[in-house]
């Protein structure tokens, strides 16, 4: 059962769910950090995957570096929702929408739909090219990705539909684990220049090439995804961390995600090196894992295939899992119109709801639409969402975590965490910016 205590900060009352907390200090560590790994299956997908290959094959080991400050960026944004969420008892959407107006709510909405579309339709389609690499028994490759992702989607909704929390939670924990191990052991054995690697790990550096900029950014910011970085508030309330002693626990288990999301990334990065590939998207990682085969073997090449496919299927079922949760937060929010911060009551999404299984559905089968289709304008318009969710978030916790009023003297933003959040501010806009006016000239 769910008790209310008092909160510190004004206007805030926690779900504490008080026997739990005696519970949790058992847990091992790798139990502990669950939504973590979570985060991390969820974040490292075919994009990922893609882009470390092409900026190792663009730039080499120097850009090393970039991998390790987008890690850190991602880090920052989310140990802030989930210090706000943990002081003030509601998430960040919640928070957002409660202080700063209800604008932000349709704004939300309108940026979950496009995001859901098209990251679904990645997703789905990157899960067919993965699968038909390891099981080509069909002639026509791109008959095989419609029936292979078509099966993805429905396998992942069948998963969430019926699967528990905790069960869900140790299946995308060992997609990712054995994901990241493998591909950290392909990035060790395929030989390299170690000492450039550590060159390129601490010394910022940009190449003085074509792109060298862009693609510099890009792999900055495409480290640990975007909108899912929201649903780690939801992960820890299903594991009932639900107050200030929590945000510890937190602070580790983010540290341990994003340490391993950015060896994953350094490891695609030495991996693509010196290699010239002709693939895009899911299709480039199946042509490095045939360079791979022709270096190391062809059981090589199968066993890094099936990390890539755990990184696409892991991150397919973590979004099929947890955009739900976003979908049913705002429909409350929404329920809870003319209600003010003095009055809301959080709540804990109900994943058996309605709500929730509606969105879930709608999820896993309209986005399998864009199999048969090539929708460039979609997949611009989801570029430039995806490069606007970070400093959208960032500036939300500017704006909710730099009041004392609101989250308590103790827990507002430092000054360090501040200047970072700026940072991150002016590095989106750097990245963003030039592809929404792409977008705008056609």
């Amino acid at each position: 059962m769910f008790q209310t205590v008092p909160c510190t900060v004004p206007h805030c009352t926690l779900l504490n769910p008080l026997p739990m907390k005696e519970a949790k200090s058992n847990r091992s560590l790798f139990l502990l950090a669950g939504p973590g790994l979570m985060l991390a299956a969820t974040g490292v997908g075919a994009g990922d995957l893609a882009g470390g290959a092409f900026a190792g094959m663009k730039l080499g080991l120097a850009v090393l570096w970039a991998v390790v400050v987008g890690a850190f960026f991602k880090f920052v944004i989310t140990e802030g929702l989930a210090r706000w969420q943990l002081i003030t008892g509601t998430t960040l959407l919640e928070g957002a929408v409660l202080r700063l107006g209800r604008a932000v709510q349709w704004f939300f909405l309108l940026y979950l739909v496009v995001w859901s579309f098209g990251v679904g339709s990645s997703l789905i389609s990157a899960c067919g090219v993965a699968a038909h690499a390891l099981l080509p028994v069909f002639d026509s490759a791109s008959e095989a990705k419609i029936v292979f992702g078509i099966g993805h989607s429905i396998a992942g909704l069948i998963l969430v539909w019926i699967g528990s929390f905790r069960f869900l939670e140790r299946t995308m924990t060992t997609l990712v684990c054995f994901m990241i191990i493998v591909v950290l052991v392909t990035g060790v054995m395929i030989g390299t220049d170690w000492s450039e690697v550590v060159k390129g790990l601490l010394i910022p550096r940009v190449p003085a090439q074509e792109g060298g900029v862009a693609w510099t950014l890009a792999l900055m910011g495409g480290v640990g995804g975007t909108l899912t970085v929201l649903c780690y508030g939801y992960w820890i309330r299903e594991e009932n961390r639900n107050g200030p002693e929590d945000l510890r626990t937190c602070r580790i288990d983010l540290g341990i995600s994003y340490f391993l999301m950015a060896l994953f990334g350094i490891a695609m990065v030495i991996l693509a090196s010196g290699t010239v590939l002709q693939g895009k998207g899911a299709t480039l990682v199946v042509d490095l894992a045939n360079r791979l085969g022709d270096k190391m073997g062809n059981p090589a090449r199968l066993i890094f295939l099936w990390g890539a496919w755990a990184a696409v299927f892991s991150s397919l079922l973590g979004v099929w899992q947890a955009v739900p949760y976003l979908f049913a937060d705002f429909w409350h929010l929404f329920r809870s119109r003319g209600v003010t911060i003095d009055s809301f009551t959080p709540y804990k999404v109900d994943t058996k709801g309605k709500t929730y299984r509606g969105y879930l559905v709608l999820l896993a089968l309209i986005p399998l639409i864009g199999l048969r289709f090539d929708f460039q304008i979609v997949q611009k318009l989801n570029s430039v969402f995806g490069a606007l969710v970070m400093p959208m978030v960032a500036l939300a916790l500017l704006l909710l975590n730099g009041k004392a009023a609101w989250i308590g003297t103790e827990h507002r933003n430092r000054w360090w965490t501040t200047v970072t959040l700026l940072g991150i501010l002016l590095f989106f806009a750097w990245v963003g910016g030039p592809k929404l006016i792409a977008v705008f000239r056609g």
